[in-house]
């Protein structure tokens, strides 16, 4: 197709398509002329997971280009090619690789503030969940934790284990929109999709079930 038509089917303008081909987001078509070019379906496929990157997820473009580049690598592991492209891992492994040195090195300040992941480990083990040490999700749960604690509020692991159920089957629901999304790229732009545009929608939810079971216990 040619770069009008990849834009129409797309939905990315011809200039920002220019842009990410300039950039070396996008590889460049099969040149026709002096100044035009064919493009085919992976050319489509991998714009639209730009998009979805950029756009949806709200990454930079050079952040944009790490996750793209372990996405190639990644493209024949489905499991930590969606890890990848939903930030549950990193992207390079060398860089996480050298921060976990950084971290190790840090002086006793820097890791008295590293919050406390003994919680976030017993519950994990007890929903058998195979998860990466180094997920921000695990960093989150450990200082919303500490952060309650602090405020007075009694809450550990235990009582999260209800949550992390009803987050397990979530979990199951979310791979299931990924079935017959077609091949890896695809399915990693569609699990950007779900996993960033659902999360507000989910919240509201929740919201609307507080509000329907607070009318059922306190309302008149």
């Amino acid at each position: 197709m040619r770069i009008s038509e990849l834009s129409r089917h797309s939905g990315v303008p011809i200039p920002t398509i220019k842009y990410y081909l300039r950039d070396g987001l996008l590889p460049p078509g099969r040149a026709t002329a002096a100044n035009q070019a064919d493009y085919d379906e992976g050319h489509l496929r991998r714009l639209r997971l730009i998009r979805a990157l950029i756009g949806v997820r709200g990454l930079s473009v050079s952040a944009t280009r790490e996750v793209l580049a372990a996405v190639d690598e990644r493209q024949d592991d489905l499991h930590l090619l969606l890890g990848t492209v939903l930030g549950a891992l990193p992207a390079d492994r060398d860089a996480a690789a050298a921060a976990d040195d950084d971290d190790d090195a840090a002086d006793d300040d820097a890791n008295a503030a590293a919050p406390d992941l003994t919680d976030v480990e017993a519950l994990t083990a007890r929903m058998g969940w195979k998860v990466s040490s180094r997920t921000p999700a695990a960093q989150v749960v450990a200082e919303t934790l500490e952060t309650l604690r602090v405020l007075g509020v009694e809450f550990d692991w235990r009582s999260l284990l209800p949550y992390a159920e009803l987050a397990d089957r979530t979990a199951e629901l979310d791979l299931d929109q990924l079935r017959g999304a077609g091949g890896p790229l695809q399915q990693a732009e569609r699990a950007v999709l779900l996993a960033v545009l659902l999360e507000p929608a989910l919240l509201a939810l929740r919201r609307l079930a507080q509000e329907h079971h607070s009318a059922q216990r306190y309302g008149g």
